[in-house]
C-alpha cells in the first residue's frame, strides 16, 4: 500500500528512514574530511564554499598576521548563522542531520593527517572534485548539506523551486579570484576545475529540483491520477484522445514529476496498468504551483 510523501511538519518525529539518513550524513563527513587531507592539502587547494574560505582565511591569518587558526575554528563559527537560518526557515531535521556533518568535518580535518595520494595537481583537482561532488551528493540525499554555502543553496531552491548550484558555483569561481589575487593564478584556477568537477557531479546525482514531465496513455486513468497524488502530491490531468493504430478512444494522463520520483512512479504505473504507454520528457521549466515535499 501506498504512503503519502507529504511530509509532517512535526520537530522530532523519529522514524527508521532516519537511520539510513544520519548513516549518510555520518559517510558524508569522513569523506569530505578525507578529501580534504589527501587531495585538496596535497595540492594546495581552495575547494569552494565555506570550507574554501576556511581555507583563505587561514593561509590569510598565517602568511600576515604569522598565526596558526585551527581550521574547525572558523569553519564551525563561519557555519553557525546559516545553521540558524537553516534551522527557522528550511526544517529543524534537515538543519539537525546537517550539523552531524559540519561537526565531523570540523573535528576530524584537524585530526586526521595529511597523506598524499599524488602530487598532480591536474589529477588532485579533477578527482578531489569528483569526491567532493559524491560527499555533498550523498548528505543532499539524507535531506541535509555539508553546510555554508550549501545551506544557501537550498534555501533559494526551496523558495524558486529551481537549481540553484550554478549559482554557487558562480560565487566560488569569486572567492577563487580573490584567492588569485592573493596567493596566485596557478592554485586559483585548479580550484575553479576543482569546484566545477564538484557541481556537475551533484547536478548528476542529485535530482530534487529537475523534473519530468509524463504522458501516460492508459485504461485506468483515475487510478493512475490518485496513485501519483498519493505518492508525490503532484496532481494529474486526463486528456481524452483517440487511437489511431487499434481505432479506439484512449485517456492520457498528463503529469509533472520530480526526477527523483521519476523511477517509483513510472513502476507504480505498470503495477496498476502493465500495459500502459509512458512517455517521459525533460522539463525545463515549470510556472505555477509545482509541489515539494519539506526538506526535513
Amino acid at each position: 500500500m501506498l504512503r503519502k510523501k507529504l511530509a509532517s511538519r512535526e520537530v522530532f518525529q523519529f522514524k527508521r528512514s532516519d537511520i539510513w539518513r544520519i548513516i549518510l550524513c555520518i559517510c558524508a563527513g569522513i569523506l569530505m574530511s578525507v578529501n580534504l587531507r589527501t587531495f585538496v592539502y596535497t595540492g594546495n587547494l581552495l575547494p569552494g564554499g565555506f570550507a574554501g574560505l576556511t581555507l583563505l582565511l587561514q593561509a590569510i591569518f598565517l602568511k600576515f598576521f604569522g598565526i596558526t587558526v585551527p581550521y574547525g575554528v572558523i569553519y564551525f563559527l563561519m557555519n553557525s548563522v546559516p545553521i540558524v537560518i537553516s534551522f527557522k526557515f528550511i526544517g529543524k531535521k534537515f538543519t539537525t542531520y546537517s550539523c552531524i556533518t559540519i561537526l565531523l568535518v570540523t573535528f576530524l580535518t584537524d585530526i586526521i593527517p595529511v597523506h598524499a595520494i599524488t602530487y598532480d595537481v591536474l589529477l588532485i583537482s579533477i578527482f578531489g572534485g569528483l569526491i567532493n561532488g559524491f560527499a555533498i551528493s550523498m548528505c543532499l540525499k539524507a535531506d541535509a548539506t555539508t553546510g555554508g554555502t550549501d545551506f544557501i543553496a537550498i534555501a533559494i531552491s526551496e523558495r524558486f523551486g529551481i537549481d540553484s548550484f550554478n549559482y554557487i558555483l558562480l560565487f566560488n569561481a569569486m572567492v577563487l579570484t580573490i584567492d588569485g589575487f592573493i596567493f596566485g593564478w596557478d592554485k586559483a584556477l585548479y580550484s575553479i576545475i576543482f569546484q566545477f568537477s564538484s557541481t556537475q557531479v551533484i547536478h548528476i546525482l542529485y535530482k530534487r529540483y529537475k523534473k519530468n514531465t509524463l504522458l501516460i496513455v492508459t485504461q485506468s486513468p483515475k487510478e493512475v491520477a490518485d496513485m501519483i497524488y498519493e505518492l508525490t502530491g503532484h496532481g494529474a490531468t486526463d486528456i481524452e484522445a483517440y487511437g489511431s493504430y487499434q481505432n479506439a478512444d484512449r485517456t492520457i494522463v498528463y503529469s509533472v514529476v520530480s526526477s527523483d520520483e521519476l523511477r517509483t512512479v513510472v513502476a507504480e504505473i505498470l503495477n496498476i496498468d502493465p500495459g500502459a504507454f509512458i512517455n517521459v520528457i525533460k522539463t525545463e521549466q515549470v510556472n505555477g504551483n509545482f509541489y515539494l515535499h519539506p526538506n526535513n
